[in-house]
């Protein structure tokens, strides 16, 4: 049996998760002084954010997979000194072509944050999987949403160039803390590396497990990127005319909610995943009541802000508990295609919610939000049956067995 993770390696793989997270969405809180620096003209500012994404989502299908052949704990090391390698050259370009060049390898690498939560799900007894899932990957809200308070200080501090120097050196200095304070992770591989990437197609055709917490993932973050991508639009205007750093620290309200669904672990750990699913969906539905109305009340959207984190988040924690537990001996693979309909989904969302603003306002991209958590809703209820794990499977029963 597994012996779990101590409390530095939960805190250490948690920071992991922010700072190689925070590679890919850095560049938004200072995307318009990189343009300006860059020589970029507006049309193509949208290259800087999307060279990330189109990295990362490569990275889910073609690295994340090497987990379930080789030890994760050096492939956590390598991908951390290789995003670093990204970060750096985006942050001493000379002009747009290799800054984005920059940006999409840090991308492509920051998927060690998939390979980080299939390292917990190996390594945590059954009864701890959740707890430490749901630890561990709070830092990749903290990365999504703190870096934008981050960013947009050092933005105004100094020069966008500085946010990438700092996320280049942190991953130069997690790696080689991950090199000597976590367990090797060394397991015999059943299946060679072309045989895991063509599985990928079977996992979404034949998985109904799977299939269903996909669909769920897509819709959930495409309400969640509605929110994330759109939200300095009304935030900018009138009445507000916030500037950069302003709108950056309604990520707080969001770290507020996304850390207060910690606990999703621990009711996963009991086998609670179907029901929290369930009633956290409906919460993150009613949430858009409350965020529409951020052209009128700042304190309805902070608390709409915090509504909504703190359902998204219990909801990755408990579909990531599901998979991992039904398939132990794939887990890196099923993460990195789960993750796969997570990438889509947020792109999804972040180019809806600028359409529905340019053609109706804030009201029109709040009821789009909603209709995306609707729509999740309506999935996960349909496929509730589906959530329900094999006795032997279930947490806890290897500790009932083993008693016997």
């Amino acid at each position: 049996m597994s012996s779990g993770l101590t409390g530095r390696q939960r805190a250490l793989l948690a920071l992991v998760c922010a700072v190689a997270v925070s590679a890919i969405y850095g560049i938004q809180p200072v995307l318009e002084a990189a343009g300006e620096d860059l020589g970029l003209s507006k049309g193509t500012l949208g290259w800087l954010v999307a060279a990330g994404q189109i990295g990362y989502l490569a990275g889910l299908v073609l690295l994340v997979p090497l987990g379930d052949l080789f030890d994760r704990r050096g492939l956590i090391t390598v991908h951390l000194l290789l995003t670093a390698v990204g970060a750096g050259v985006a942050a001493v370009a000379p002009g747009g072509g290799i800054a984005i060049a920059g940006l999409a390898l840090a991308g492509l690498f920051a998927v060690v944050v998939q390979t980080t939560v299939a390292y917990v799900a190996a390594v945590s007894p059954a009864g701890e999987r959740g707890r430490n899932i749901g630890a561990v990957t709070s830092g990749v809200v903290i990365g999504i949403l703190g870096v934008r308070v981050v960013a947009g200080t050092l933005g105004e501090l100094a020069d966008w160039r500085m946010v990438y120097l700092v996320i280049a050196g942190l991953c130069a200095m997690l790696a080689l803390a991950a090199r000597f304070t976590l367990d090797a992770d060394i397991r015999r591989p059943r299946a060679r590396y072309g045989q895991l990437l063509s599985s990928l197609g079977r996992l979404v055709a034949g998985d109904r497990l799977f299939l269903g917490r996909g669909l769920v993932a897509f819709f959930l973050f495409a309400s969640f990127g509605t929110l994330w991508s759109g939200l300095a639009l009304p935030l900018g205007d009138a009445p507000w005319h916030f500037g950069t750093t302003e709108i950056g620290l309604f990520g707080l309200a969001g770290l507020i909610g996304a850390l207060g669904a910690a606990r999703a672990g621990r009711w996963a750990d009991r086998g609670l995943a179907p029901s929290v699913t369930g009633w956290s969906l409906a919460l993150l539905t009613a949430s858009w009541l409350l965020i529409a109305q951020a052209g009128s009340s700042l304190w309805l959207l902070i608390v709409g802000v915090i509504v909504l984190d703190f359902a998204v988040q219990a909801v990755h924690v408990s579909s990531q508990h599901l998979l991992t537990t039904a398939r132990p001996d794939r887990s890196s693979s099923v993460i990195g295609a789960y993750m796969a309909f997570y990438s889509l989904g947020s792109a999804l969302g972040a180019i809806t919610t600028t359409w529905a603003y340019s053609a109706a306002g804030w009201s029109a991209a709040s009821l789009l939000g909603a209709a995306y958590a609707a729509l999740a809703l309506l999935v996960a209820v349909s496929t509730r049956r589906l959530t329900v794990l094999p006795r032997a499977q279930q947490p806890g029963a290897s500790v009932s067995a083993a008693s016997r």
